[in-house]
This record gives C-alpha cells, structure tokens and sequence, in this order.
C-alpha cells in the first residue's frame, strides 16, 4: 500500500457522532495520520509489531496501523460512542481481528508494546491533557509516535518532558492539521492549524 492510498482509506472512514469538548475529539485527518504511519513504518515500527493507539477515538490510527501489516492493535479509547465508530470503521475495513479494544481510561492500560501511535488532547481546552497520554506511552513502550501543536511553548515542554523520562526526539514533521467547525466555540467553518508529528525513542 502506498502512502496515498492509506490517506485517502483512513479519510473515509467515520467521524465522532457527537463530539466532546471537554476530550478534545478532533477526528484525526487522514493526510496526517497517513503521515505518521508511514514515518513508523519506514523506521520498522509497526510491520509484524505490537502496537498501542492511546486515546484511539474513531480508529483511524489503529486501521492504519493494521493496514500497514501490525501484528496486533490495542485500541486504547474511554469514550463508549467513540468506541462504536471504531468497531464500525474495523469492521468496514474487514480489521476486526487485527484490534482488540480497550474500553478505558488510558491510565489504565499497562500492556507493554512494541510501538504506541497516539493523537492525544492538544491541551486547549484543559490545560495539560496531553500529559497522562505522553506519561502512560513512555511506561509502556520504547518507541512512541505522537503529534502536538507545532509552538514554540509546546515545543519546549515536549523537549523538556521527553528528557525527563530517558526518551529523545529522533524525527519531528510539521504538517497541517485540519479542524472542521464542530464546537460552540469554533468561529470558522474549517480551520488549519501546524502541528508537529513526533517520534520518540527511549534513550
């Protein structure tokens, strides 16, 4: 499967029925996820691997995880109608006996993997949110793959944090991470924010 091909799949796959703020559910775009896969593939990180999607939403990381030939898939996700979605997607994608699905809070999750792939929380609407999802990816696996918001703040907590668990920062790529109007808050009908994609290795 070519990169393209994994974008335009991942893109047609179903959204969050009824998105909540207060988890930040952006479905993850199928540009970047394809972008993050395909940078974990090439770096030997997901073919024939154990791989762990943390705060997996609507499994669009967790599909192509699989597509791209993972072994197996723990699909980490505490939202029941999230959850739905994901096994719908799955299921389209003929991918439901490459994923087992954690219905959880995320710091409940202890299976140690090969590689975790993870779209957390961007922070904005609880400041921090990310934190838990970086803390539990460096407990249970070596080599973690992540995005943030692409600013200079961001940027050097990440550095900063990543120090402090023993991991270094081995690959980051900016891209454009799309935003559809789905929030009270929102005041345009698309907005495209950069973002940074992250590979982290345990030093």
């Amino acid at each position: 499967m070519k990169k393209k091909h994994l974008a335009i799949a991942l893109s047609r796959l179903g959204g969050f029925r009824n998105p909540k703020p207060e988890l930040e559910q952006y479905r993850t775009p199928g540009d970047v996820a394809a972008e993050l896969l395909w940078l974990a593939y090439s770096q030997g990180d997901i073919g024939d691997k154990i791989v762990a999607d943390l705060g997996a939403g609507t499994g669009v990381l967790s599909a192509g995880a699989c597509l791209l030939g993972a072994e197996r898939v723990y699909a980490v996700e505490v939202d029941g109608d999230a959850v739905e979605v994901l096994l719908g997607n799955l299921e389209s994608l003929d991918l439901l006996d490459c994923v087992d699905v954690f219905h959880g809070d995320v710091s409940d999750f202890s299976e140690k993997v090969d590689t975790v792939v993870m779209n957390p929380p961007f922070g904005s609407q609880n400041p921090h949110a990310d934190r838990p999802f970086l803390i539990k990816a460096f407990e249970v696996s070596d080599v973690v793959y992540s995005i943030h918001l692409a600013k200079p703040e961001v940027r050097r907590f990440i550095e900063a944090f990543v120090r402090d668990f023993n991991f270094s920062i081995t690959h980051r790529v900016t891209l454009s991470f799309e935003i559809p109007a789905q929030f009270f808050f929102h005041r345009k009908r698309l907005e495209r924010i950069p973002v940074d994609v992250y590979r982290f290795q345990r030093v």
